[in-house]
């Protein structure tokens, strides 16, 4: 028997966004004869149900309250176990957050399986899953296979698009009581501080990098990202200098970002940050270096120095409003 086990994430009480792309994703497996698609969430019953229509055909939820405050590799890995070998699943999807990264390699070692991870693409070949994920900082990309049973694989968020809901699908929501011993304690959470858009969400994207010169620059920026009604994003760069927040950075160590348009500005276009933009529909870049990774990859560019083209295009487009 076979099946796909979809690990799922709350966010705020309420499960998390990257959990119906990932439904998205065993949805497509199993339309290519993957098997049925089950769905693993902490929580309770009614939070379940919201998983039906974003392509389950089975739901699970782990309803110690323990999971529910504080979700930790350990308290949570006998319930996936238990779901695992009651299903008989032997595809498991995660999302490449700050819990995946730890929780896939942690179940590949109890199940003495392999983990691919960051994947960007999924499809089956022969009845077996084969996953594309970035290599050599971006610059490529690698398709991989399983020799384990069970093939387990964390995916980044933003990558895939989730399915429209269907609120005709529902279910019965099976609980899972199983909890494990954390041997880690969460002793408190702090949220990165964000006013507006989310930069994940925004349709547009500003991106100020190195080639800025200086800090303040950015204002301009979020000036143009605001008139567009978007969000400001920076390279590992910028942010490793300080001059924009971290929770902004846009890359492979970053946020990965799927706007409709991304504006590029002075970004050379390192490996690291077109591996969190390059799935962009629009690529705008204003450099004044012709011959930038960026530039080469863009739709559109403009060839000049920033401060000259920016303050240009604010004006003009505060005239059309």
């Amino acid at each position: 028997m076979s099946a796909i086990l979809v690990i799922g994430e709350l966010n705020e009480g309420v499960v998390a966004s990257h959990t119906f792309e990932l439904l998205a994703a065993a949805r497509s497996l199993s339309d290519a004869g993957g098997g049925d698609v089950h769905a693993l969430v902490p929580g309770d019953s009614s939070v379940g149900q919201s998983l039906f229509g974003g392509g389950a055909d089975a739901v699970h939820v782990a309803t110690n309250q323990l999971l529910q405050t504080e979700l930790t590799v350990d308290a949570f890995l006998p319930p996936v176990l238990n779901v695992i070998e009651n299903t008989g699943a032997d595809i498991v999807l995660i999302a490449q957050t700050a819990f995946g990264r730890d929780f896939g390699p942690a179940l590949a070692f109890n199940l003495k399986a392999a983990v691919a991870m960051e994947c960007t693409g999924l499809t089956l070949d022969g009845g077996r899953l084969q996953a594309t994920r970035a290599c050599y900082g971006g610059s490529a990309r690698a398709e991989v296979k399983w020799g384990s049973s069970v093939q387990i694989v964390t995916i980044k968020p933003k990558t895939l698009d989730a399915l429209a809901t269907d609120d005709s699908r529902s279910g019965e929501v099976t609980e899972v009581s199983e909890v494990g011993e954390a041997r880690v304690k969460i002793l408190g959470t702090e949220k990165a501080e964000a006013t507006g858009i989310r930069l994940e969400d925004a349709e547009v994207v500003v991106s100020g990098g190195r080639g800025l010169g200086e800090p303040e620059a950015f204002g301009i920026l979020e000036e143009l990202g605001n008139l567009l009604n978007g969000a400001t994003g920076a390279s590992r760069a910028a942010c490793d200098l300080g001059w924009y927040p971290p929770s902004q950075q846009v890359g492979l160590t970053g946020k990965t970002v799927t706007p409709n348009l991304y504006i590029a500005v002075a970004i050379s276009g390192a490996s690291q940050h077109m591996a969190g933009m390059s799935g962009s529909k629009n690529i705008v870049a204003i450099n004044r270096d012709e011959d930038s990774n960026m530039v080469q990859s863009s739709r559109f560019a403009v060839i000049e120095d920033y401060k000259k083209v920016i303050p240009a295009l604010i004006e003009e487009i505060k005239n059309l409003g």
